[in-house]
């Protein structure tokens, strides 16, 4: 099964080094030397990892299919992913692989079923889980414990604390300001 592991950055330096956008927390093993990763393009391309280091809290990667930067920066911005085990999990029982979420029954702390997982957004600040309400439209939920406070990959649901707004955004309480307040 592959994974979404990182996407490609801008080149760094003359010789085919490519700052990398990790979206793994285990890049030691999916950006090892002489790993195979696959770009979502259409026709995928298979890129072999050639050599990596950490600079300025940066992973430079060098690919072999890139020996220079005209050809790495050809590869700008491509998403890679990485053949894992459908039985592999994330060592830290707290972490889960995007495809463990997708698909999930959601359901809110009163037992109310709201929808379902749709995907999982990643952004720097903090992952959101997107999920499609049994309305129709599709809300953002920040992925943190105060909001989601039970996954339950085994029994196919996540458990979401409602807030006013958060799952019907429609619903929002509107906060009336006077003149006074600013």
């Amino acid at each position: 099964m592959l994974v979404n592991v990182g996407q490609i950055g801008r080149a760094h330096g003359i010789k085919g080094e490519i700052g990398m956008i990790v979206r793994t927390d285990d890049p030691d093993l999916r950006f090892a030397d002489g790993a195979k990763l696959v770009t979502t393009t259409n026709p995928p391309r298979t890129l072999t990892v050639q050599s990596t280091r950490w600079h300025s809290g940066r992973l430079l990667v060098k690919f072999a299919e890139a020996p220079d930067r005209t050809a790495a920066e050809q590869l700008r911005n491509l998403v890679v992913q990485s053949e894992v085990d459908a039985d592999e999990r994330p060592e830290d029982p707290e972490e889960y692989y995007d495809r463990e979420l997708i698909g999930l029954a959601v359901r809110t702390t009163d037992g109310a079923d709201v929808g379902e997982v749709i995907d999982v957004v990643h952004l720097p600040s903090q992952d959101l889980l997107e999920i499609r309400r049994t309305a129709g439209n599709a809300v953002l939920v920040p992925l943190v414990e105060e909001l989601v406070p039970e996954i339950n990959v085994d029994k196919q649901y996540v458990v979401v604390a409602d807030r006013p707004g958060l799952l019907d955004p429609d619903g929002a309480d509107v906060v009336e300001t006077s003149e006074a307040d600013g």
